[in-house]
C-alpha cells in the first residue's frame, strides 16, 4: 500500500499506508471518466456488502478536487463511500494506467491484484476474486 496522503474535501488527511490491518480495495477514478462513473454505485453497494471485512477507498484524480467531487457525491448520495481527493494525481502517476484502476491490498498492505479499466463490481466474479484475495494463505 502506498504511503500516500489523500484528503477529504475539508482537508482532513488519510495516509493510505496506515490502513494496514484490514484489506483495502483502492479505486482511482474521476468525474470525467465514463467507466468510473458507472462503477461508483457498484462500489458503494460493494462497500455495504463487505462491511468491515474490506475497506473500499475511492480516490478522485480530478485536478479540480472538491469543486468537482463534492457535487458528484451529493448528486449520487453514496452511503458507503467517502470523497477522497488526490488533486496532484500522485497515485494516478504511480500506477501509470488509464482510469479507472482498482487495486486490492491484503491486511498487510501487499498488493493482491489490480484491475485496469471498467469492471462489473456487482458480479459474482468480482466478489469471488475479493474473497479469494483476502482469504488466509496456508
Amino acid at each position: 500500500m502506498p504511503t500516500q496522503n489523500v484528503t477529504d474535501p475539508s482537508g482532513n488527511a488519510l495516509n493510505l499506508g496506515a490502513l494496514q490491518g484490514t484489506p483495502v480495495l483502492l479505486n482511482l477514478w474521476a468525474t470525467w471518466c465514463a467507466p468510473c462513473i458507472e462503477e461508483m454505485p457498484q462500489l458503494d453497494e460493494l462497500a455495504a456488502e463487505l462491511g468491515g471485512k474490506v475497506r473500499v477507498v475511492t480516490v478522485s484524480q480530478d485536478l479540480e478536487g472538491a469543486e468537482k467531487v463534492e457535487p458528484f457525491f451529493a448528486k449520487n448520495d453514496f452511503a458507503n463511500l467517502q470523497p477522497w481527493l488526490d488533486p496532484d494525481n500522485r497515485l494516478g502517476f504511480a500506477y501509470g494506467a488509464n482510469l479507472p484502476i482498482t487495486v486490492l491490498y491484503d491486511a498487510s498492505g501487499r498488493e493482491v491484484w489490480r484491475v485496469a479499466g471498467g469492471y462489473d463490481w456487482s458480479s459474482p466474479e468480482a466478489r469471488g476474486a475479493i474473497d479469494e484475495g483476502i482469504a488466509p494463505k496456508g
